[in-house]
């Protein structure tokens, strides 16, 4: 049985990528798939993308990511009022925020979802770079970090 555990591949971190932009989209996969080659090949993440903010509440639940990746600026519903129904939702994941605008929106977005229990890795300026991305989810990629415990959502990461 140990023989079996030890050839398994290691737990792949759910992440849901939310922005308008379908470049970006694929930018960010591409990104993550570069960071998430494990030494024995098999990718860290298993990456799921939407471009509708109401979409991606809506298979908040059933798709319990470990890490939500949003973009501020979008049309029908805006990165903030994803990040409150998000917590309203009781999502315990991490949160990188996303964004074009200026540092001081980007922050003021930051402190707003931390005030809602959300647990934020950091509000970034549109591109992130694969550097900043890397050290951003670097606790989520320890062998014994919060994304291994936490792969499915199954208790919060920001201990509400």
């Amino acid at each position: 049985m140990d023989e079996l555990a030890k050839q398994a591949p290691p737990p792949r971190i759910r992440v849901l990528l939310l922005d308008d932009d379908h470049f970006m989209l694929e930018l960010l996969t591409d990104m993550l798939a570069d960071l998430g080659g494990a030494t024995d090949g098999a990718p860290a993440f298993e990456v799921r993308t939407e471009s509708d903010a109401r979409r991606a509440l809506a298979g908040l639940a059933a798709e319990a990511p470990a890490l939500l990746i949003c973009d501020l600026s979008m049309p029908d519903m805006d990165g903030i009022e994803f990040m409150q129904a998000a917590a309203a939702a009781g999502f315990g994941g991490g949160v990188m925020l996303l964004s074009g605008m200026d540092s001081g929106v980007r922050k003021a977005a930051e402190r707003l979802a931390r005030a809602h229990g959300l647990n934020v890795l950091g509000a970034f300026k549109k591109p992130i770079s694969p550097r900043e991305l890397q050290a951003a989810l670097a606790p989520l990629l320890a062998p014994d970090g919060p994304g291994h415990e936490n792969l499915y959502n199954l208790s919060p990461l920001s201990g509400k």
